[in-house]
């Protein structure tokens, strides 16, 4: 276990506001409160529109709603303490001590935490004695819900990682877990808190247990609960407008936002909801990664189970943006975080900053948080995922099996050099007949267009259920470079393929194609209208970004003037014109710093408003040599402007400005080259979290991690040629072979095509592909070689020179 300081579970009133003449706050987290002032009139007032401008989007449940969801746990409740009984009774237990033995239905999650949004699903835990067997739960007690009359869908998924039982009851979505504990009886009013709990209990049962006991610890270690609800509330609905709620694909998931928010609520314990989710965005824009985030001194327990501690586990030095579960055993929520994945969200981070900004001035209002930029505006070359299924039960788990490993297809994206990001949209589309048809039925209304719609329609896929996940693809800027994305490609849908019959899900009709698509070519996947109302998403979101650019330059520039001194003999002026001069300096200043705009009077200029390098991140020691030299020229990256167009806010103030906000790094491979070296001095240097004390054993920890992670950089060859590979491959024989391999199968025949496609983005009249004998279109064209072979020798060749347009490379599996 970690070498910390023991320390002992904080106890506090949930609603209990600390005032600035009572005793001194009781410090909450792992440093002291960067302010302790309490919050403002104008703070308030942002605080109730805040309140107003979530409401539109049924982020609050009503009473009758809420009541109803309670009265199906009661009749859950029952059901299990009923349960646990009969189950004793068949085991040869009197019945007058079964009725004794108990048995509880917890709830966790968002549920747990208080902000559920209307038609939210419950995460609950059904907690047995020790009599009480796992076969029992997924046999005995999955036949009484199936036989209740409010249930409906349910589905026992007991090979998962957390073991679990999916059901609706009576309208509500219910996760169910299961975890028996070496206990004779369950109480009613038992806390699952307590460490020794654990004691003599199986792994899934630790993981079952884990989520209510991080729930319970979050509650516990905010200050004030009805400031973290809503703050949390605005903060989700930003995450999922924005596209970066999802802990499957690599963002961040629900019980990860609620950490980070319980953190900046520990930084800020008086605050106001509104400050709160602008100080997030100040906090956590800044915080310097990959130091972790915790909610308080890990506990020093040791019952054998694995923990997060980079010193010990060589796989959590690579942890790009740690965040660490306040429960033990203490994991880190965001493993699944990539560099692709790490890079949007500090965008979003620095974006959601410089609009709170704008809000807490009273420029603009609350709903400009929610609005993001269009995904599919952003970038001109994807890679769409489609998930093709016979029937509907099959279409849901195989859904589910390819979104769980799409993250290892953005990492084998990453490791190519050239890619200098790889962001796949989290929103799952499903592919609708009929729509290309209509939308060229709208647009011109000709039988021959539509035919040819519904052609192309067919070639999209035949199955009668599709599901499309898109991948939009940034290249590095730099010409006469050489991208091979087919294997790639090719050993992520291998791998999907392979695990799907290893745990016997493959059927017949089960198939996964990754197809490179232009801009352009979207239409023929999604609906027109989706995609005219996201190009004036796209439109609306450049202009207030130049506004909010122009407004920035013009703010900088007043500032700076206003600080100017006077010319020699020349006297200030007097008046109503100083008093102007003086509120636009502090209107200004306001605007251009990270000054708190919850700071009161009474607190004086002793508060800290701004927060500290301890406050933001972990204490750590500094390195000297080639690899402490790297670390540092990675975190001196980020300061350079961000490439959104945003303007940052670092002028010259009469305040220290906080260190510059983690932006992604210019060039991919360049930051590709420091990541390992990056997280294993970042991981040795955070041992001065757990202890201060051990300088010495830190260092040798760090020396040993630098000597193990040590690597070569990447050869870069350079090219005549402008290449950029996808791959389209059809699983359709793949799939007959693996499920019907008693039958024999024969391999499918070999080819090579050669493909023109038109590079013009405007052009959204032009075919799909295009013959190659139409030589006249070469100049715009972009090449795909499409070449079908075994995994083991599919290599793309070029067959004739290289057009000045991107060429694209894609390899082709016959039926």
């Amino acid at each position: 276990m970690w070498n910390s300081e023991p320390t002992h579970r904080q106890h506090h009133q949930h609603n209990g506001n600390s005032t600035s003449g009572g005793p001194p706050a009781k410090q909450l987290g792992m440093t002291s409160a960067i302010s302790l002032a309490e919050p403002r009139p104008e703070d308030l007032q942002r605080t109730d529109e805040l309140r107003g401008s979530l409401e539109p989007y049924n982020v609050f449940e009503s009473q009758d709603e809420l009541n109803h969801r309670m009265e199906i746990l009661a009749k859950l409740n029952t059901l299990v303490k009923q349960w646990v009984k009969e189950i004793s009774v068949s085991k040869n237990m009197p019945e007058s001590a079964a009725e004794k033995l108990g048995g509880k239905i917890y709830t966790f999650g968002s549920y747990r935490l208080g902000v559920h949004h209307k038609g939210a699903d419950i995460d609950a835990l059904c907690v047995a004695p020790r009599n009480i067997e796992r076969t029992d739960y997924f046999q005995s007690f999955f036949e009484v819900l199936k036989k209740q009359p409010e249930v409906t869908e349910c589905r026992s998924v007991e090979e998962a990682f957390v073991p679990v039982i999916k059901m609706n009851f009576d309208g509500i979505e219910i996760d169910l877990l299961f975890a028996r504990l070496s206990l004779k009886e369950i109480p009613d009013d038992f806390d699952l808190r307590d460490d020794n709990l654990l004691r003599n209990l199986d792994h899934r049962s630790v993981r079952s247990l884990n989520g209510c006991r991080v729930t319970d610890e979050i509650l516990a270690l905010v200050p004030n609960i009805e400031n973290f609800r809503l703050a949390l509330r605005t903060i989700k609905l930003w995450a999922k407008k924005h596209g970066i709620y999802s802990n499957s694909l690599g963002y961040f998931g629900g019980v990860t936002w609620a950490m980070l928010v319980a953190r900046t609520c520990q930084l800020y314990p008086n605050a106001a909801a509104a400050t709160l989710v602008h100080k997030f965005f100040l906090v956590f824009s800044r915080w310097k990664w990959p130091n972790p985030v915790l909610l308080k001194h890990p506990d020093n327990v040791n019952l054998r189970f694995q923990v997060w501690d980079p010193r010990v586990n060589a796989s959590d030095r690579y942890h790009l943006m740690p965040i660490i579960t306040p429960a033990y055993p203490q994991q880190n929520s965001t493993f699944n975080v990539s560099e692709s994945t790490k890079k949007v969200i500090l965008t979003e981070f620095n974006r959601g900053m410089n609009i709170t900004d704008e809000i807490m001035l009273g420029r603009i209002p609350w709903e400009r948080l929610f609005e993001a930029p269009s995904f599919f505006y952003r970038y001109r070359h994807f890679i769409v995922l489609l998930v093709n299924s016979q029937t509907a039960d099959d279409h849901l788990e195989w859904c589910g099996l390819v979104e769980s490993k799409v993250r290892l297809l953005i990492g084998n994206l990453e490791r190519n050099p050239h890619i200098a990001l790889a962001h796949v949209n989290p929103k799952c589309f499903e592919f609708k007949k009929g729509q290309s048809a209509n939308n060229s039925q709208n647009n011109s209304g000709n039988e021959d267009d539509l035919k040819q719609s519904q052609g192309n329609q067919s070639a999209v896929t035949s199955a009668p259920f599709c599901s499309m996940w898109f991948i939009g693809l940034e290249f590095e800027r730099s010409e006469n470079l050489n991208v091979d994305l087919t294997e790639s490609i090719q050993n992520f849908t291998e791998h999907v393929m392979m695990h799907g019959v290893n745990i016997k899900m493959l059927k017949e009709g089960m198939t996964i194609d990754a197809r490179h698509v232009k801009r352009k070519q979207l239409s023929l996947y999604l609906d027109s209208d989706f995609l005219k109302r996201e190009r004036k998403s796209m439109e609306s979101h450049n202009n207030f970004n130049n506004t909010l650019l122009a407004n920035r330059k013009r703010l900088s520039t007043e500032l700076a003037q206003s600080q100017d001194p006077l010319p020699p003999g020349q006297q200030p002026s007097s008046g109503n014109r100083g008093r102007d001069s003086g509120a636009k300096i502090q209107r200004l200043s306001d605007s251009l710093t990270e000054e708190n705009s919850n700071a009161s009077s009474d607190m004086g200029a002793g508060t800290p408003t701004t927060p500290t390098t301890a406050q933001l991140s972990a204490p750590s020691f500094k390195t000297s040599g080639k690899n402490g030299s790297e670390l540092d020229v990675v975190e001196q990256e980020p300061s350079q402007p961000h490439n959104n167009g945003n303007a940052n806010s670092n002028t010259t103030t009469t305040e220290q400005p906080p260190p510059a906000p983690p932006q992604p790094p210019a060039h991919h491979h360049h930051h590709q080259k420091f990541r390992k070296n990056n997280n294993a001095a970042a991981a040795a240097a955070s041992n001065s979290i757990f202890n201060q004390r051990s300088i010495l054993h830190a260092a040798s920890s760090l020396s040993a991690a630098l000597s193990i992670t040590g690597h070569k950089r990447k050869q870069q060859t350079a090219t005549s040629t402008t290449m950029i590979s996808s791959s389209n491959i059809a699983h359709s024989n793949y799939t007959q072979h693996s499920t019907h391999n008693n039958n024999g199968g024969g391999g499918g025949s070999h080819y090579n095509k050669t493909y023109y496609i038109d590079d013009d983005d405007e052009d959204n009249n032009q075919p799909l592909l295009t013959p190659n004998n139409q030589t006249q279109q070469q100049q715009k064209a972009v090449r795909i070689t499409a070449t079908s072979a075994s995994p083991a020798t599919s290599v793309p060749v070029a067959t004739s020179a290289a057009p000045p347009a991107p060429t694209i490379s894609s390899g082709l599996r016959s039926a």
